[in-house]
């Protein structure tokens, strides 16, 4: 918080507080966020170790002492939307539970502690075979690691285990494969401020990485792949050998390891086929700017290889390089920069006025890497320019800012920041980076950012009076007032102080009805979110707008009516249809308990099959049969 803010915040009774208005700064700019679901790092944190289609054995609500298997339909963060086998398709009876709270336990729990497995009152008469049925429904089910439940039941969400204190092991990345012990000196949301072991105090050698990073390990990771553990050379001197060793055996002693499920979901390095002497373009990742020519000059084994950006002043080689591996972002095969209509950057000290590859290589006698090194690009995904979203500063990595996408070229995007501290040019990330963000991102984790002084507002603070069961905490996790182990799906789902959407899924098979188009619909991503509740829904409603035949006629269908009491909050939606453009004030919900029957009713009001989009994924068969149906019945049956 600056001082600007900090002087509005304490204001008198506190009464104005300066918060951000991403509506307005957008329609200022005259751009959009980029879609949540574009960052797959954030999603995978949100998904919590859990996956729906997981199967659990759950204390049965009416008699504690008896459990049945349930299964996960959905989840957020630490919240899960269960099912108890045996209900089908009918999800009356689903319920929320808060996955730090209640009795969950692996499948096959029951049994090896002499528990009652019995299928709840409600529908044990559904089945006669009770038996039978479970044999069917356990065959080839999956269950949570017991290591990760075992850890809930200690009041501890799988990312809060990495806490501060906490050890890992990361790859040195400028100059070698050497790899050692770090400690976590924060963790705020999954971007970890870390700390070379042995340098207590020195926050000059603190560096930032995301918990995913290809780059960090729990610890043991080096011991398995036959790494050993040494310094970076960037610290070595910084102690004798002996003190080092000292240090490590420390550490040793007190070694606790984070449990490895933690990072399951890391991208799986595979082998590489480049060679030594072999040229390429590169982004300078202390200096991402640019491309220019780059060489490997060094093939650590299969899986790694050292990059030196060129550099033909004597004085200087050997400066700038930095450990690859086969997925690694901003290397790319020669000509790359000619062929995107992009300017490459010669290397210091090279002659010619203009850079030309092949005079280049004759001049270096050095082969360029074929295209077969290089993964492909990724071509399908939702960036585009104008999009706004929250960046790393790549000189500055403890500030986030809002950052402006200016260029697209395949999987890479050119950014410029907005509000950073120091002003810097427009830089490169690959689409895949750790280091961006969606809007809204580091307000729901806590993490300062650093906002274009057009985004702030003042605006007069809401007193609301919240029952005490209900009350929302100022910590980073739900909610410690629920006093009963599960929610009710009438309960609302409060995250990070914030209220959290589970991911909707756009059900493409079921009936769209007469105003959005079929094809349209298809091609909708399967699902948006989790995230912020007004978010994620009003980025499902402006896909569905651009889905309709005529999108004024959908908006003004959800456009709220003046005279209509109010549930949620009023978000102006804008529409585009044959050259004009319309907004409307459209009421969505701020609750996750509300998000279920408000999608059922807005797909009602758009003569849809309810399951059209919701936080239920349609699999196989819909609920409401609504493929039989024709679109005068359905019509009638609906609206």
């Amino acid at each position: 918080m600056n001082g600007e803010q900090q002087t509005d915040a304490d204001a008198g009774s506190g009464v104005e507080e300066v918060e951000l208005s991403w509506e307005d700064y957008l329609e200022e700019t005259g751009s959009t966020a980029v879609p949540y679901g574009s960052f797959k790092h954030v999603d995978t944190r949100l998904q919590n170790g859990f996956a729906p289609g997981m199967k659990l054995e759950v204390a049965v609500k009416t008699d504690p002492e008896t459990y049945w298997v349930a299964t996960i339909i959905t989840t957020c963060e630490q919240l899960l939307l269960l099912r108890y086998d045996g209900y089908g398709e009918d999800r009356r009876a689903d319920f929320w539970c808060d996955i730090r709270k209640a009795d969950l336990y692996p499948i096959g729990w029951c049994e090896q502690n002499k528990k009652t497995l019995e299928a709840p009152e409600g529908i044990r008469d559904k089945v006669s075979d009770w038996d039978e049925f479970l044999r069917q429904t356990l065959t080839g089910a999956c269950s949570p690691p017991v290591p990760l439940l075992e850890g809930l039941r200690n009041g501890r969400n799988p990312l809060d285990l990495i806490a501060p204190g906490s050890r890992l092991e990361c790859q040195a990345f400028q100059d070698s494969l050497s790899t050692w012990i770090v400690t976590v000196v924060d963790n705020i949301g999954g971007r970890l401020k870390l700390r070379y072991e042995g340098l207590e105090g020195s926050d000059n050698v603190e560096h930032w990485l995301y918990y995913l990073d290809p780059f960090l390990h729990h610890v043991g990771w080096a011991a398995q792949q036959g790494y050993e553990l040494q310094p970076p050379s960037a610290i070595r001197h910084l102690k004798n050998e002996a003190e080092w060793q000292e240090i490590l055996a420390k550490v040793k002693e007190e070694e606790e390891p984070l449990p490895s499920y933690l990072f399951k979901d890391k991208r799986v390095i595979g082998t590489h086929s480049f060679s030594v002497n072999m040229k390429l373009e590169a982004v300078d990742p202390w200096s991402p700017f640019g491309i220019s020519p780059a060489t490997v000059v060094k093939v650590f084994d299969e899986k790694y290889f050292l990059v030196e950006m060129d550099d033909l002043r004597l004085e200087n080689r050997g400066q700038r390089s930095f450990v690859c591996h086969t997925d690694s972002p901003g290397i790319f095969p020669v000509q790359w920069s000619l062929k995107n209509g992009l300017h490459i950057s010669p290397p210091p000290g090279y002659q010619g006025q203009d850079f030309d590859w092949a005079d280049y290589l004759k001049q270096c006698g050095a082969e360029a890497a074929p295209q077969r090194c290089f993964p492909p690009s990724i071509s399908e995904h939702e960036f585009k320019e104008n999009m706004k979203l929250e960046a790393v500063n790549p000189l500055l990595p403890e500030e986030v800012c809002v950052a402006t996408i200016t260029a697209v070229r395949g999987s890479y995007l050119w950014l410029q920041l907005e509000g950073s501290k120091k002003p810097i040019p427009e830089f490169i990330v690959n689409v895949e980076s750790m280091d961006i963000f969606p809007l809204g991102w580091c307000e729901t984790n806590g993490h300062p950012l650093s906002t274009p002084r057009r985004a702030r507002v003042h605006k007069q603070r809401k007193i609301a009076v919240v029952q005490p069961e209900k009350q929302i905490p100022s910590s980073r996790t739900v909610h410690e007032g629920l006093k009963n182990q599960e929610l009710s799906s009438t309960d609302s789902v409060v995250i990070n102080g914030k209220y959290c959407c589970p991911k909707i899924y756009f059900n493409h098979r079921c009936f769209s009805g007469p105003y959005l188009n079929k094809g349209r619909i298809a091609e909708l991503p399967q699902c948006v979110g989790p995230g912020n509740c007004v978010l994620v829904l009003r980025e499902v409603l402006t896909l569905l707008i651009n889905a309709a035949y005529k999108p004024s006629r959908v908006l003004r269908e959800l456009q709220l009516d003046k005279d209509s009491v109010w549930h949620g909050c009023g978000e102006v939606l804008k529409a585009k249809y044959k050259g004009k453009s319309y907004r409307a004030t459209v009421e969505i919900v701020k609750t996750a308990d509300r998000v279920t029957e408000f999608c059922r009713q807005t797909c009602i009001k758009l003569e849809c099959c309810p399951n059209l989009f919701g936080p239920r994924m349609v699999l196989d068969k819909c609920s409401e049969n609504c493929s039989v149906l024709t679109k005068t019945k359905y019509t009638h049956y609906y609206g």
